[in-house]
């Protein structure tokens, strides 16, 4: 829809348009989702003769389901070809976006009918999302994630970028996939380590919104990172909490047009000390330091009781999260994260903090030598 202003004389005529653009993609378990006879990954696209898919996939997954993947596409008589990626959050660069493009346009990639399938963890999906959204500007494209980070996180919101100028994602898009196939059967093949990170952001969610995920957590845990989520309902369960947690409060606010928002807890100070502290320190381990942090800060507060932070601070341990990293006493990374925190939210700090456990409110009031009091309690605190 559009409206002419008719009263401005020739000088100054203005049209001014106004559209919705509809947004709609689902997220949907599907195990054994490269089972030839699963046709689930097929359902999005054109079929039959000649039909052809361009598939951007994770090197490491390559190597555990490449030839899985290949059958399947070959059984299911679809031409593809298949873009392996080394993907690492020190190699979520231009380089990396650019090299995914060229191999579209190698390709011929259409503009639609072809969606871009893309197998790994969150550092490829949000690369490869990013390189949709600017080849042809915008091919639709569908999000497989095989890491249990990227299934609850990643895969679930409308988020595209990569890291520059030092910074975790400050070149980005919001472009949303086709949908998301969640495959838990992939998280056989992770290591306790990366089914721990992973961990960070369901404590997230736990903590802010969902005390019924945090009792899971609590009970059921360490022994489902063990098991990799496999062979019980509790890991299920887990997944699903934390899953519609996140969707329950992205629908309504996918551009953060709103910039208060709950998932924006444990990423206040994380991106930054994640980014100083590559490679040492993984994504979901960075946002459980800051969820640490802000539940010390609460508590300082006079918020959240003691018993509940101690809680806290034990099933992060039981989970194989850090509880503490020198850099949460660098002053100076801490001020600069919170003032670039600020810049993001513009212009104000909108800090989710918890108030107890599943319940919080945002706060804009957090001081400098506040932040130095909370690091140095972080140091001193040991989880009993």
């Amino acid at each position: 829809m559009f409206h002419h202003d008719k009263s401005k004389g020739l000088h100054k005529k203005k049209w001014t348009v106004q559209t919705k653009v509809p947004v709609s993609f689902f997220v949907q378990f599907s195990e054994n989702l490269f089972d030839p006879k699963n046709s689930d990954l097929l359902e999005v696209g054109a079929r039959g003769p000649g039909a052809r898919r361009f598939l951007v996939v994770d090197e490491n997954v390559h190597k555990h389901y490449g030839e899985k993947i290949e059958k399947y596409f070959k059984k299911n008589k679809i031409v593809f070809a298949l873009c392996k990626i080394h993907s690492h959050e020190t190699r979520k660069d231009v380089d990396t976006a650019f090299f995914i493009l060229k191999a579209m346009e190698d390709f011929k990639l259409q503009r639609t009918g072809e969606p871009v399938i893309v197998v790994g963890g969150g550092v490829l999906l949000d690369i490869a999302g990013l390189a949709a959204t600017l080849y042809r500007r915008g091919v639709p494209y569908i999000r497989v994630p095989t890491t249990l980070l990227a299934l609850v996180d990643a895969s679930v919101g409308v988020k595209t970028g990569i890291n520059h100028f030092s910074r975790r994602n400050r070149i980005g898009s919001y472009y949303a996939p086709v949908g998301a196939y969640l495959d838990r059967t992939f998280l056989v093949t992770l290591s306790e380590k990366e089914l721990s990170n992973a961990s960070g952001e369901i404590l997230k969610m736990a903590v802010i919104k969902d005390k019924k995920l945090f009792e899971l957590l609590e009970k059921h845990g360490s022994r489902l990172i063990k098991e990799k989520f496999q062979k019980s309902s509790e890991g299920l369960e887990i997944m699903h909490r934390s899953i519609h947690g996140m969707v329950e409060e992205l629908a309504p606010n996918l551009w953060e047009t709103e910039m208060k928002r709950l998932v924006n807890f444990g990423h206040t100070w994380s991106p930054l000390i994640e980014m100083v502290a590559l490679p040492e320190l993984s994504h979901g381990e960075a946002v459980a330091l800051d969820v640490l942090f802000s539940c010390v800060l609460s508590n300082q507060r006079g918020l959240m009781n003691d018993k509940e932070t101690e809680r806290v601070f034990r099933v992060a341990k039981d989970l194989g999260l850090p509880t503490f990293h020198p850099l949460l006493t660098d002053m100076a990374l801490m001020e600069e994260a919170l003032a670039d925190t600020v810049r993001h939210r513009n212009g104000s700090q909108k800090l989710p903090i918890p108030l107890s456990i599943g319940y919080a409110e945002f706060y804009n009031d957090v001081t400098p030598e506040e932040v130095k009091k909370t690091s140095a309690a972080m140091k001193k605190r040991t989880p009993k």
